[in-house]
This record gives C-alpha cells, structure tokens and sequence, in this order.
C-alpha cells in the first residue's frame, strides 16, 4: 500500500537538495542569525538610547532593523529545524503564517524605504520645511502607515489563496511561498492572479517609482550644487540608495525563482537564490547605517563600551 502525506501537511522538497551539508549549513546559519539578531538590537539600543539621534532620518532606520527582526524570526526558527529533520512537513496553517510574515517582511522593507525616500527628499530638496513637514506626529503616521497597508493587502492575497481547493502538497522551495501553493490548485486561479497583480502593485511597484522619483529630483537639486553639498547629501542617502538596490535585486531573484523554475535546472542555486532576501538585507543593513553614518558610529562606540 502506497504511502500518502496526509492532506493537512506541505512538503517542502528543497531540503533534499542540502542535506549532504546539512550540519555545516547549520552552523552557519545559526551564527548568520545571531549576528543579524545582534547587530539590528544595538542599532535599534543606540538610536532609542541617545538623544541626538531622535530624529526622522534615524527613527526610521530603527524602524528597518525593526523590520528585519520581525522578518529574520519568522523564517529562521523554522528553517533550523527543518536542516536537522529528516522529514520537512509543515502544518497548512504554519505554511501560510510563515508565508504571511515573509512577505509582509518584504513589503514593509519597500514602504519603509519609500518613507526614507521622501524623508531624504524633503531634507534636500525643501530643507527650510523640513521640520515643518516631518514633525513627531508625521513620523509616526508614516511608521504605522508603513506596517498597515502591506499587512492588510498581503492578507487579503493569503486569504484566497487558503481557500483554494489544492490537488497536491509538495512545495517546491525550502520555505512556503504564495505562488507555490497556488500552482497545487485544482480550480481556476483568474481572481487570485488579479489580486495579487493589484497588490505588486500598490505595495512593489508604487514604492519602487516613488523611490527613483525622489533620487532624480535630489539628483537634480544637487547637480548645482557645491562639492561640499553633495558630499553631505551622498553621506545621507548613499546608505538608503545601498539598502534600496540590494532590496531590489534580492527581490527580483525570489520573482525569477518562481516564476521560472530554476529549481528543476540548478537546485542547488534555487536553494541559495531563495534564501537571498531574507538573509542578505537584514545583516546589510546594520553594517551600511553603521558604517556610513558618522553619529551611529559614534554613538554605537559609546554603547559598546
């Protein structure tokens, strides 16, 4: 008598792929946890701690490790276990919990960014309403903004895709993502297809404009400017243009893994493209803004000692 995964459970296929280096894959991803957990704590520790770095520019960088926490938890607990199981199941409703939190994580790096974009964009290009532009109240709307709206439209694509009537359970990937559920269906797809575009839209593609829109009229304002100008804007924002392009490009290798099946060609490149944007921006981001920004570096010695 054949065996059957019992219809409550995804199998996730992947892991086959790693598991001849499973142990050292491990212990390098428990360190790579560590150090992501570690280094956004003590960014979010020096900017909450030091008062001159109460402002905008840095409360929203707090508001990225934030981020990354939330997003580096929701995939790394999970992932441990499963490179040490010798069986990958996971329960239908931890699959689209993980998938909520992952892409909720991804959509809130973009709205966050967008944020910081026009944070920058009024900082250079209308510095004399900055503070009448970006008061405490106008920080914590667009924070609270930042997180809502991907929440609820992200909710909105997992929902129908619950409800789908599914004829298989194998996951093609080494954690729960939309799409592979949503290839299993046995019935029409047309609704879920439609809504999801609105969503990549609203939450990818507006950000993402909204972000080269705001660069290309700080472009312009300091293309008249003097060396010494531009050198103050580009120490600013080359750390949110570094964030936003490795973002980016992250992003657009989870799509292309998806949407092309690289995983029945090169699997052990799948593996590692998959694993990109939930490892690569949250240990990125702390060393860019702490590295590149003289009042962390020197407040982030401060805590240290």
């Amino acid at each position: 008598m054949e065996n059957r995964t019992p219809p409550f459970y995804f199998n996730l296929t992947m892991f086959v792929n790693i598991r001849h280096y499973r142990l050292v894959a491990f212990t390098f991803c428990v360190l790579l946890y560590s150090f992501i957990v570690s280094a956004n704590l003590l960014l979010i520790l020096v900017i909450t701690q030091h008062r001159a770095l109460h402002q905008p520019m840095y409360m929203f960088i707090a508001l990225l490790s934030l981020n990354s926490l939330y997003g580096s938890t929701g995939f790394f607990p999970r992932f441990l276990m499963d490179l040490l199981a010798d069986v990958h199941l996971i329960p239908y409703p931890a699959c689209f919990i993980q998938i909520y939190v992952i892409y909720t994580y991804s959509c809130n790096d973009l709205t966050i960014l967008s944020v910081m974009a026009y944070d920058r964009y009024v900082a250079v290009c209308h510095p004399l309403h900055y503070y009448r532009k970006i008061t405490p109240k106008t920080v914590v709307v667009l924070s609270v903004l930042a997180w809502i709206f991907p929440a609820l439209l992200v909710a909105s694509v997992i929902s129908a895709s619950a409800q789908l009537s599914l004829c298989g359970n194998e996951i093609q990937k080494i954690f729960c993502a939309n799409w592979n559920v949503i290839k299993l269906s046995c019935v029409s797809i047309d609704v879920i297809n439609i809504l999801g575009m609105i969503v990549t839209i609203t939450t990818i593609f507006f950000p993402l404009s909204y972000v080269v829109y705001s660069y290309l009229r700080i472009f312009l304002v300091c293309w008249k400017q003097t060396a010494e100008f531009k050198g103050k804007v580009l120490q600013t924002c080359l750390p949110h243009l570094v964030s936003f392009i490795v973002h980016c490009v992250t992003g657009f290798c989870d799509i292309a893994l998806s949407r092309f099946q690289l995983e029945e060609k090169n699997p052990l490149a799948a593996v590692i493209l998959s694993l990109e944007f939930v490892v690569i921006p949250p240990v990125l981001n702390p060393l860019v803004y702490a590295l590149n920004l003289p009042d962390i570096r020197r407040h982030k010695h401060k805590v240290s000692k």
